[in-house]
Protein backbone atom coordinates (compact mmCIF):
# COMPACT_ATOMS: atom_id res chain seq x y z
CA UNK A 1 0.00 0.00 0.00
CA UNK A 2 1.36 3.15 -0.86
CA UNK A 3 1.88 6.88 1.64
CA UNK A 4 -0.53 9.53 1.33
CA UNK A 5 1.13 13.15 -0.02
CA UNK A 6 1.23 14.68 3.61
CA UNK A 7 2.07 18.20 1.93
CA UNK A 8 -2.06 19.29 2.62
CA UNK A 9 -5.11 17.62 4.12
CA UNK A 10 -7.31 19.76 2.28
CA UNK A 11 -8.98 20.50 -1.49
CA UNK A 12 -11.22 23.39 -1.79
CA UNK A 13 -11.68 23.57 1.89
CA UNK A 14 -12.87 20.53 2.62
CA UNK A 15 -11.16 17.66 4.19
CA UNK A 16 -12.43 13.95 3.72
CA UNK A 17 -10.83 11.19 5.42
CA UNK A 18 -11.82 7.46 5.17
CA UNK A 19 -11.09 4.49 7.62
CA UNK A 20 -11.84 1.00 6.71
CA UNK A 21 -11.11 -2.00 9.25
CA UNK A 22 -12.97 -5.46 11.06
CA UNK A 23 -14.61 -4.76 14.44
CA UNK A 24 -12.92 -3.20 17.63
CA UNK A 25 -9.93 -2.23 15.54
CA UNK A 26 -9.57 0.81 17.65
CA UNK A 27 -10.87 2.61 14.36
CA UNK A 28 -14.15 4.40 15.67
CA UNK A 29 -12.31 5.33 18.84
CA UNK A 30 -9.17 7.00 16.68
CA UNK A 31 -11.65 8.77 14.63
CA UNK A 32 -13.35 10.39 16.91
CA UNK A 33 -10.14 11.86 18.68
CA UNK A 34 -8.73 12.99 15.40
CA UNK A 35 -11.99 14.23 14.16
CA UNK A 36 -11.87 16.78 17.74
CA UNK A 37 -8.36 17.58 16.76
CA UNK A 38 -9.12 18.59 13.34
CA UNK A 39 -12.78 20.75 14.47
CA UNK A 40 -14.44 18.12 12.18
CA UNK A 41 -17.50 15.58 12.18
CA UNK A 42 -16.80 11.62 12.97
CA UNK A 43 -19.03 9.34 11.20
CA UNK A 44 -19.17 6.14 12.12
CA UNK A 45 -21.50 4.08 9.33
CA UNK A 46 -21.32 1.07 11.04
CA UNK A 47 -23.67 2.80 13.70
CA UNK A 48 -26.36 3.22 10.57
CA UNK A 49 -26.16 -0.29 10.08
CA UNK A 50 -26.57 -1.21 13.56
CA UNK A 51 -30.19 0.68 13.46
CA UNK A 52 -30.87 -1.43 10.93
CA UNK A 53 -30.14 -4.40 12.78
CA UNK A 54 -31.79 -2.79 16.07
CA UNK A 55 -35.04 -2.69 13.53
CA UNK A 56 -34.97 -5.76 12.14
CA UNK A 57 -34.33 -7.55 15.89
CA UNK A 58 -37.43 -5.22 17.15
CA UNK A 59 -39.56 -6.40 14.12
CA UNK A 60 -38.75 -9.80 14.69
CA UNK A 61 -36.96 -10.38 10.97
CA UNK A 62 -34.05 -12.85 10.42
CA UNK A 63 -31.59 -9.92 9.70
CA UNK A 64 -29.89 -12.51 6.98
CA UNK A 65 -33.10 -13.04 5.01
CA UNK A 66 -33.44 -10.56 2.07
CA UNK A 67 -36.60 -11.47 1.14
CA UNK A 68 -38.13 -10.55 4.82
CA UNK A 69 -35.72 -7.48 5.19
CA UNK A 70 -36.57 -5.52 1.67
CA UNK A 71 -40.18 -4.97 2.84
CA UNK A 72 -39.00 -3.36 6.02
CA UNK A 73 -36.67 -1.12 4.44
CA UNK A 74 -39.81 1.41 2.77
CA UNK A 75 -41.18 2.27 6.34
CA UNK A 76 -37.18 2.54 7.99
CA UNK A 77 -35.87 5.77 8.29
CA UNK A 78 -32.16 5.83 9.38
CA UNK A 79 -30.59 9.35 10.03
CA UNK A 80 -27.85 11.13 11.43
CA UNK A 81 -27.60 13.84 14.19
CA UNK A 82 -24.67 15.86 15.66
CA UNK A 83 -24.95 17.20 19.11
CA UNK A 84 -22.17 19.39 20.15
CA UNK A 85 -20.02 17.67 17.67
CA UNK A 86 -20.79 14.27 18.96
CA UNK A 87 -22.74 11.72 16.15
CA UNK A 88 -26.58 10.30 17.17
CA UNK A 89 -28.34 8.05 15.38
CA UNK A 90 -31.79 8.30 14.77
CA UNK A 91 -34.18 5.36 13.96
CA UNK A 92 -37.29 6.32 12.84
CA UNK A 93 -37.08 9.22 14.61
CA UNK A 94 -35.57 7.70 17.75
CA UNK A 95 -32.11 8.29 18.91
CA UNK A 96 -31.00 5.23 19.33
CA UNK A 97 -27.36 5.80 20.35
CA UNK A 98 -27.74 4.20 23.73
CA UNK A 99 -28.94 1.03 21.97
CA UNK A 100 -27.07 -0.12 19.38
CA UNK A 101 -24.05 -1.12 21.21
CA UNK A 102 -25.49 -4.63 22.39
CA UNK A 103 -23.68 -7.94 20.97
CA UNK A 104 -27.06 -8.78 19.76
CA UNK A 105 -27.24 -5.68 17.84
CA UNK A 106 -24.05 -6.42 16.58
CA UNK A 107 -24.43 -9.71 14.98
CA UNK A 108 -27.74 -8.35 13.42
CA UNK A 109 -26.02 -5.47 11.72
CA UNK A 110 -23.14 -7.77 10.82
CA UNK A 111 -25.60 -10.10 8.83
CA UNK A 112 -27.95 -6.90 7.03
CA UNK A 113 -24.91 -5.09 6.34
CA UNK A 114 -24.06 -8.01 3.77
CA UNK A 115 -27.67 -7.65 1.89
CA UNK A 116 -27.43 -4.87 -0.90
CA UNK A 117 -30.56 -3.13 -0.50
CA UNK A 118 -30.09 -1.96 2.87
CA UNK A 119 -26.04 -0.82 1.42
CA UNK A 120 -27.67 0.66 -0.96
CA UNK A 121 -30.31 2.67 1.45
CA UNK A 122 -27.32 4.00 3.15
CA UNK A 123 -25.07 4.79 0.43
CA UNK A 124 -26.59 7.90 -0.74
CA UNK A 125 -26.71 9.26 2.80
CA UNK A 126 -23.20 8.61 3.59
CA UNK A 127 -21.71 10.68 0.48
CA UNK A 128 -24.10 13.05 0.49
CA UNK A 129 -22.38 14.48 4.32
CA UNK A 130 -19.25 14.06 2.79
CA UNK A 131 -20.34 16.35 -0.38
CA UNK A 132 -21.20 18.87 2.30
CA UNK A 133 -18.90 19.03 5.34
CA UNK A 134 -15.11 18.30 6.26
CA UNK A 135 -15.51 14.68 8.10
CA UNK A 136 -13.92 11.21 9.11
CA UNK A 137 -15.84 8.24 8.46
CA UNK A 138 -14.86 4.90 9.49
CA UNK A 139 -16.96 1.83 8.61
CA UNK A 140 -15.89 -1.61 6.32
CA UNK A 141 -15.97 0.04 2.70
CA UNK A 142 -15.19 3.44 2.90
CA UNK A 143 -12.23 3.42 1.28
CA UNK A 144 -13.02 1.15 -1.17
CA UNK A 145 -16.83 2.12 -2.10
CA UNK A 146 -18.21 4.94 -0.14
CA UNK A 147 -15.42 7.48 -0.95
CA UNK A 148 -13.17 5.57 -3.29
CA UNK A 149 -11.84 9.26 -3.91
CA UNK A 150 -10.73 10.18 -0.83
CA UNK A 151 -7.30 11.72 -0.41
CA UNK A 152 -6.83 10.29 2.71
CA UNK A 153 -7.43 6.50 3.43
CA UNK A 154 -6.33 4.70 6.11
CA UNK A 155 -7.12 0.52 6.56
CA UNK A 156 -6.65 0.16 10.79
CA UNK A 157 -6.44 -3.46 11.69
CA UNK A 158 -5.18 -5.84 14.98
CA UNK A 159 -5.18 -9.56 15.53
CA UNK A 160 -8.43 -11.08 16.77
CA UNK A 161 -7.34 -12.00 20.21
CA UNK A 162 -6.27 -8.58 20.64
CA UNK A 163 -9.65 -7.57 19.10
CA UNK A 164 -11.43 -9.92 21.52
CA UNK A 165 -9.75 -9.22 24.56
CA UNK A 166 -11.04 -5.26 23.43
CA UNK A 167 -14.55 -6.01 23.29
CA UNK A 168 -14.20 -8.19 26.67
CA UNK A 169 -12.89 -5.67 28.32
CA UNK A 170 -15.56 -2.81 27.18
CA UNK A 171 -18.29 -5.16 27.55
CA UNK A 172 -17.24 -5.97 31.21
CA UNK A 173 -16.70 -2.03 31.71
CA UNK A 174 -20.42 -1.54 30.85
CA UNK A 175 -21.77 -4.29 32.56
CA UNK A 176 -22.89 -5.82 29.13
CA UNK A 177 -21.17 -8.95 29.54
CA UNK A 178 -23.22 -11.29 30.90
CA UNK A 179 -22.09 -14.95 30.43
CA UNK A 180 -19.83 -14.61 27.60
CA UNK A 181 -16.58 -15.32 27.63
CA UNK A 182 -13.58 -14.44 25.89
CA UNK A 183 -13.62 -17.37 23.95
CA UNK A 184 -17.07 -16.54 23.10
CA UNK A 185 -16.41 -12.85 21.85
CA UNK A 186 -13.17 -14.26 20.04
CA UNK A 187 -15.02 -16.61 17.86
CA UNK A 188 -18.14 -14.13 17.21
CA UNK A 189 -15.21 -11.85 15.96
CA UNK A 190 -13.59 -14.60 13.93
CA UNK A 191 -17.52 -15.16 12.76
CA UNK A 192 -17.83 -11.45 11.67
CA UNK A 193 -14.72 -10.96 9.96
CA UNK A 194 -15.51 -13.96 7.63
CA UNK A 195 -18.71 -12.65 7.10
CA UNK A 196 -17.49 -8.89 6.51
CA UNK A 197 -14.50 -10.10 4.20
CA UNK A 198 -16.36 -12.68 1.98
CA UNK A 199 -19.90 -10.98 1.46
CA UNK A 200 -20.89 -10.71 -2.24
CA UNK A 201 -21.38 -6.73 -2.08
CA UNK A 202 -18.20 -4.45 -0.50
CA UNK A 203 -16.18 -6.93 0.94
CA UNK A 204 -14.11 -5.63 3.82
CA UNK A 205 -10.59 -5.48 1.84
CA UNK A 206 -7.75 -2.73 2.57
CA UNK A 207 -7.63 -0.30 -0.68
CA UNK A 208 -4.66 -0.50 -2.72
CA UNK A 209 -3.87 2.89 -2.12
CA UNK A 210 -5.20 3.28 2.05
CA UNK A 211 -1.83 3.37 4.35
CA UNK A 212 -1.92 0.05 6.86
CA UNK A 213 -1.89 0.28 10.52
CA UNK A 214 -1.78 -2.64 12.75
CA UNK A 215 -3.50 -1.65 16.26
CA UNK A 216 -2.44 -4.57 17.97
CA UNK A 217 0.52 -3.26 19.48
CA UNK A 218 -0.04 0.34 19.63
CA UNK A 219 -2.03 2.67 22.18
CA UNK A 220 -4.67 4.92 21.01
CA UNK A 221 -1.96 8.07 21.18
CA UNK A 222 0.21 6.12 18.97
CA UNK A 223 -2.34 5.36 16.72
CA UNK A 224 -3.92 9.25 16.42
CA UNK A 225 -0.06 10.25 15.99
CA UNK A 226 0.55 8.36 13.17
CA UNK A 227 -2.75 9.22 11.19
CA UNK A 228 -2.12 12.83 12.04
CA UNK A 229 1.57 12.49 10.95
CA UNK A 230 0.33 11.17 7.56
CA UNK A 231 -2.14 14.05 7.34
CA UNK A 232 0.69 16.35 8.05
CA UNK A 233 -0.57 17.37 10.98
CA UNK A 234 1.35 15.84 13.70
CA UNK A 235 1.68 19.61 15.38
CA UNK A 236 -1.76 19.11 16.42
CA UNK A 237 -1.15 16.66 19.20
CA UNK A 238 1.38 19.50 21.00
CA UNK A 239 -1.43 22.12 21.13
Amino acid sequence: MKQTDKTTCTDNGIITVAIDGPASSGKSTVAKRVSALLNIIHVDTGAMYRAMGLKAVRCGIDPADEAAVVPMLDTTDVSIGFVDGAQHIFLDGEDVNALIRTEEVSQAASKISALPPVRDKLLDLQRDLAKKQSLIMDGRDICTVVLPDAKYKFYISASAEVRAERRFLEYSDKGTLGDLTIEDILQEIKQRDYRDMNREVAPLRPAEDAVFIDTSYMTVDEVVSAVLAELGMASLLHI
